[in-house]
């Protein structure tokens, strides 16, 4: 039996916004085509009545044509919730290895994201030492930006 990663989803609000964030601050691209999807086998697989999906999926930093992506999604009716917290059980995180995370910062900033946490150094054993910081994009989902030196 093969098993292959293929993608992570993220239910925005606004898709084009989002995407355009996730394009500035980590070089990620679209991939065509633009999904617009609706009918009863969309209906039956998500369970939701008339459901309509909107979105794009993005090629992600560091793989190939074929690696997996970032889904950006919005329905016409969604829930909202309140943000997730670092602890909250489920995925709460994506991460992304960066050569400078001070610099991937700023441009976080810049783009519109926001600071969860502090950016902090600290050694692991038998791998060698993480900055790392844990950040939000425009819509309150957590990214981790990490630089490893390795030993």
């Amino acid at each position: 039996m093969e098993i292959k990663y293929v993608h992570t989803n993220i239910v925005a609000k606004d898709v084009q916004k989002l995407a355009v964030f996730y394009q500035e601050v980590f070089g990620c691209y679209l991939i065509p085509p633009k999904r617009d999807l609706s009918g009863e086998w969309l209906d039956r697989s998500v369970n939701i009545k008339n459901a309509n999906i909107t979105g794009v999926h993005l090629h992600l930093p560091g793989y190939d044509e074929n690696g997996p992506t970032l889904e950006i999604f919005s329905y016409n009716e969604h829930i909202s919730n309140a943000a997730n917290q670092i602890n909250t059980t489920g995925f709460t995180h994506i991460a992304f290895e960066v050569d400078d995370v001070e610099k991937v910062k700023l441009k976080l900033l810049s783009a519109g994201g926001t600071l969860h946490g502090d950016v902090v150094t600290f050694p692991v054993i038998g791998k060698g030492t993480v900055t790392m910081v844990y950040a939000r994009d425009p819509e309150d989902n957590i990214v981790e930006l990490q630089n490893w030196k390795l030993e």
